[in-house]
């Protein structure tokens, strides 16, 4: 069921175990009741198949590896709404621990076109940074809910939009702000305040969707919808 406070979105879910367990590719992060997820991978060379709409930015070759951004928030920018959000961003070709590298090495003016998420963790991430992490720990720093340089929609140098970044940093993270970060998934929790509460970010690659199968398309699937049985196949992007 989905209603508006006013504020905000609200969805609210009565799942029975019938359910749950006939689903757990759609359920199982809606179902996960504890933070952080877990942080097990799978071996190298292990493959995942999404089977969800995500949106592509390629910053490498073609690879049998991906990352995977997934970005949950209020108003978000793509879309303006918090359940209507518009998927998943999926980076081919690389594992989490080459994504900071190659993102700061773009300084395409054509990257203005890529999605809203992947030009802010491009300008968290620091010239010479080569972990994506150390980006997420920065997030958290950023105040309100809509936390994004003016001209992160021209795409400037990435110099520049770092340091245009960096004065937007509070002094430290909110206390009730959390972040896990591991070298297959990386995620946080940022506090935003009392009444919006928090908004989350998970980085993650192919083997730790390999490893939790259920949990990465469930995840990749509630940033398609927020219905976990709307038929999503036609929101390719």
């Amino acid at each position: 069921m989905r209603t508006d406070d006013d504020e905000v979105d609200l969805a609210y879910y009565f799942v029975d175990d019938q359910a749950a367990a006939a689903s757990p590719d759609r359920l199982a992060f809606l179902l996960y009741d504890t933070w952080p997820l877990p942080t097990g991978t799978a071996e190298p060379g292990a493959v995942f198949s999404h089977g969800v709409p995500v949106r592509t930015v390629r910053l490498a070759p073609p690879g049998p590896e991906s990352v995977f951004s997934v970005r949950l928030c209020w108003g978000s920018p793509d879309t303006h709404r918090n359940l209507d959000l518009a998927g998943a961003i999926a980076f081919p070709g690389l594992a989490l621990p080459d994504l900071a590298a190659s993102l700061r090495a773009v300084d395409d003016p054509g990257a203005c076109r890529w999605p809203h998420d992947a030009r802010l963790l491009r300008a968290l991430v620091a010239p010479a940074e080569d972990d994506a992490g150390v980006a997420l720990e920065r997030y958290v720093r950023l105040p309100g809910y809509d936390p994004s340089p003016a001209s992160i929609d021209t795409m400037p140098t990435h110099h520049v939009i770092h340091q245009e970044m960096l004065r937007l940093l509070a002094p430290e993270s909110s206390a009730g702000s959390l972040i896990r970060l591991d070298p297959h998934i990386a995620q946080v929790s940022r506090h935003i305040d009392d009444f919006f509460g928090f908004d989350q970010w998970f980085l993650f690659d192919t083997r730790w969707a390999a490893a939790h199968p259920d949990l990465a398309r469930s995840l990749l699937r509630y940033a398609a919808h927020w219905d976990p049985f709307h038929d999503i196949a036609s929101k390719m992007g």
